[in-house]
């Protein structure tokens, strides 16, 4: 252990443990701005610059480990002013109308400036109002909010791979921006809205739909109806304060029910639809000698990453869509034709963890019926959350409600899909007993589990071993698209997702999410997956009705002109 001295009291640690860290662990609070846990350090705005005795000058606490007998102030009077200065120099590059901020009272530049007493700024203004970026339907980015202080950047460029977002010019010149000051769209962006989730103010934000949505529940002409992804459930009670790894169905329904939507439907069920219509796909595959390894296409971003990056592989993406965009088409056609409701007076309302799938709701191969869309607009985890609050409902009081049939019964496999793991896991139940005509020993594929940027299990089909691998990050996507491409991949069936942890961490999903969250988020994942009483997609009685009335079969006509897509070239 090395042992220290913080504001006077004597603390042990670890070796290379950061100051800021050793603080932490000791009850010690040191405000930071640029720093990010699991994101680089690269102690860009020195918010947490501390004094050590000894030292010419103030050393950052994020990025600086601890010596033994280093004596170290979080509070000095040279350390307060500093810190205060720096705030207020940000500031003075700011816009600061925190009123009409998506941000406000959620801010870290502004939790950060009433901590420091900042009541009138000694600097004047010297921001230059620069053009807002809202060309697609996906990111709202607003240079003027903008503190430099990179996280965007390493999300992008470390976590992703993807290197959208740069660090360009120099001094006070400097911007955070696309290169060269382009548009999103000009550039390779997936949208995943990563950088949305770290940005400490909001410089880059979610576009917001929720005024198209309470318009559209105002409307006594529409009929309004809400699908929920399986991840919101294990994380909409964070944005009421509630701790990490609980799971909040029944309230999130009633939640829902009170905003006035005429039904509230779960997405497990199209997640379920999905692994029947994926899994028939792959086995089709295997049997004709076609394009081999399938790729999972439930994520926008991967879908969008792959349009981009690899247009001569997007025969290796499953034709299935995801299951947001196959509620949609079964909602306004088969739901509409029990209800005798016309498709262009059905509104459909998504809430998912995502951000991308606001673009996936308006590519134009996303509609049934012409100029309809399969699914009107889309809410994040946090406009939900907004929209609750805005509303007035105390979401902690209120009981516990269930959703809507016919699509309000699901599965373990449905509910595990938002986690890295949870599509291939849920595949894997169907496709074996499908084959090998038997039950499953045991439902958990622990091999696909957990947070390990590439995994893969081995699982015997019909006699055979079939190998199978899972890739969360667009950074671990490449390395086994790029093994396919080199005609070296072992793999015959690939699930890809974008964000972190997959869907539990979404770009949508609440604010200050972590490694740590997403895990305790996975863990309450498979928690209610082994808690549910039906846990494989083809089990579920109403996925065998809506074939049996509807679908007919797996892959059949109906099926594929309502549930499968294409996907082309989209090479900036």
């Amino acid at each position: 252990m090395v042992n220290v001295k913080i504001n006077n009291r004597d603390v042990s640690v670890a070796p290379n443990t950061t100051i800021l860290d050793a603080a932490k662990a000791n009850g010690i609070d040191i405000p930071t701005l640029c720093y990010y846990p699991d994101l680089n350090i690269n102690s860009d705005c020195r918010i947490c610059s501390v004094e050590v005795e000894g030292a010419r000058n103030l050393l950052t606490a994020c990025s600086t480990p601890v010596k033994e007998g280093m004596v170290i102030r979080t509070n000095s009077s040279k350390v307060l002013n500093a810190r205060r200065t720096i705030t207020e120099l940000i500031l003075a590059n700011h816009d600061t109308n925190c009123t009409a901020c998506v941000k406000n009272m959620k801010c870290e530049l502004q939790s950060l400036a009433n901590q420091l007493g900042i009541d009138e700024n000694r600097f004047p203004s010297v921001l230059k109002q620069q053009e807002v970026d809202d060309h697609n339907p996906s990111i709202y980015r607003n240079p003027n909010r903008c503190i430099k202080c990179g996280r965007c950047v390493d999300v992008c460029k470390d976590v992703e791979g993807t290197h959208v977002l740069e660090t360009m010019y120099r001094g006070h010149d400097v911007e955070v921006t696309p290169k060269y000051g382009k548009y999103l769209t000009e550039e390779d962006c997936t949208f995943c809205g990563q950088c949305s989730s770290v940005c400490p103010v909001a410089a880059i934000t979610e576009k917001d739909d929720s005024i198209r949505v309470l318009d559209a529940l105002n409307n006594p002409n529409k009929h309004v109806i809400v699908q929920v992804a399986p991840s919101i459930r294990v994380s909409i009670g964070e944005e009421f304060g509630e701790a990490t790894g609980g799971e909040w169905t029944g309230k999130l329904v009633t939640a829902l029910r009170n905003l006035g939507f005429d039904r509230v439907f779960d997405t497990d069920f199209t997640a379920d639809l999905t692994i029947i219509e994926e899994g028939h796909e792959l086995l089709h595959r295997v049997k004709t000698g076609g394009t081999l390894p399938m790729m999972t296409s439930c994520c926008p971003g991967w879908i969008n990453y792959a349009e981009q990056h690899y247009p001569d592989m997007l025969g290796h993406l499953s034709t299935c869509k995801s299951p947001q965009q196959m509620f949609g088409s079964i909602a306004k056609t088969y739901y509409a034709q029990t209800e005798k409701i016309a498709p262009e007076d059905l509104f459909v309302v998504s809430v998912m963890p995502c951000t991308a799938k606001k673009y996936e709701a308006a590519r134009e191969e996303m509609q049934v019926n012409e100029n309809i869309p399969d699914v009107d607009a889309v809410l994040t985890t946090r406009e939900l959350g907004k929209m609750v609050r805005q509303m007035g409902i105390n979401f902690q009081e209120l009981e516990d409600g269930e959703f809507d049939n016919p699509f309000g019964i699901t599965t373990g496999a449905a509910a595990i899909f938002g986690a890295t793991g949870g599509v291939m896991e849920a595949a894997l139940r169907t496709v074996y007993e499908v084959v090998n005509e038997k039950p499953l020993e045991t439902l958990d594929f622990k091999d696909v589990r957990g947070m390990q940027g590439i995994k893969e299990a081995e699982v015997e089909l019909g006699g055979a071993k079939v190998r199978v691998a899972v890739a969360h990050t667009l950074k671990h996507a490449k390395q086994l698209t790029d093994q396919i491409k080199a005609g070296e991949s072992p793999y015959a069936f690939i699930e890809v997702m974008t964000c972190p942890g997959g869907c539990i961490g979404g770009g949508g999903q609440p604010y200050g999410t972590t490694n740590q969250k997403r895990q305790e988020r996975i863990n309450a994942t498979y928690q209610l997956d082994s808690e549910m009483p039906i846990r494989k997609s083809h089990e579920n009685p109403y996925i065998t009705e809506i074939y049996s009335k509807f679908l007919k079969e797996p892959l059949g006509e109906r099926s594929h002109r309502l549930l499968h897509t294409h996907y082309k070239p989209r090479v900036k």
